[in-house]
């Protein structure tokens, strides 16, 4: 991955940008902790505090994601949509989450209910940015039929038994960050990261099924950030 070159001019910081996207890359590409990175740049001699980390995390990797989204094809005219409970401070929340027929993350959002209203919040926030779909599939959920129906009324709702894997495959990575993290401390900060982690991290994990060996080392190759020496 090309380091973002809408980066903010970073005249308040002592790193490069190539020295500061190294940890946002590394930080969301693997199940590592701030203190772990701080480790990893340690090793290659550079010396930050795991909170600068942290904080390097949380101001960039909204950018890397709205550069990745960029520069992202068009996305499938079929979409996947499915909600998972997400536990944050004791009180039970909902995040939504929409794929693409490719398996690529449209877009996560965080809410309290799982009830019409909610998704219908979500749907329109999905057309908003991407348009119509052709195809949407979903649970056997009730409460999907009435919001598609008034915000994608030409869209072919599907919601039989199997159709929606490809969508509960993608709930694992955000189940194993989730434990990683200690679970998350605020709905705010679970949809800061989510949103980053779930652009991030498709490009650094290439359809190797889908790939030819040379295509695969191509497409990993241009996923990767290297520290300047």
């Amino acid at each position: 991955m090309t380091i973002p070159t809408s980066f903010p001019r970073l005249k308040v910081f002592r790193f490069p940008r190539g020295i500061i996207a190294y940890p946002v890359a590394v930080y969301h590409r693997f199940a590592v902790s701030t203190a772990d990175v701080e480790h990893l740049l340690a090793e290659r001699g550079i010396i930050v505090s795991l909170e600068a980390v942290r904080l390097w995390v949380n101001r960039f990797g909204s950018q890397f994601a709205i550069c990745i989204r960029r520069e992202r094809p068009g996305p499938h005219d079929k979409w996947h949509v499915d909600e998972m409970v997400v536990p944050i401070n004791g009180v039970k929340h909902w995040l939504w989450r929409a794929i693409a027929g490719n398996g690529d993350v449209l877009d996560i959002l965080i809410q309290l209910r799982r009830n019409a209203k909610a998704a219908k919040r979500f749907f329109s926030r999905l057309v908003a940015a991407y348009g119509v779909p052709r195809v949407v599939i979903t649970d056997k959920l009730c409460s999907y039929t009435k919001p598609i129906k008034a915000v994608t009324p030409g869209a072919d709702h599907r919601a039989r038994k199997g159709l929606n894997n490809r969508i509960e495959r993608s709930h694992r990575p955000t189940r194993k960050r989730e434990k990683m993290m200690g679970r998350f401390k605020s709905p705010r900060q679970a949809q800061r990261f989510l949103v980053a982690h779930d652009q991030i991290s498709t490009i650094f994990r290439p359809r190797r099924y889908r790939l030819s060996t040379l295509s695969y080392r191509h497409t990993r190759a241009d996923g990767k950030v290297m520290l300047p020496n």
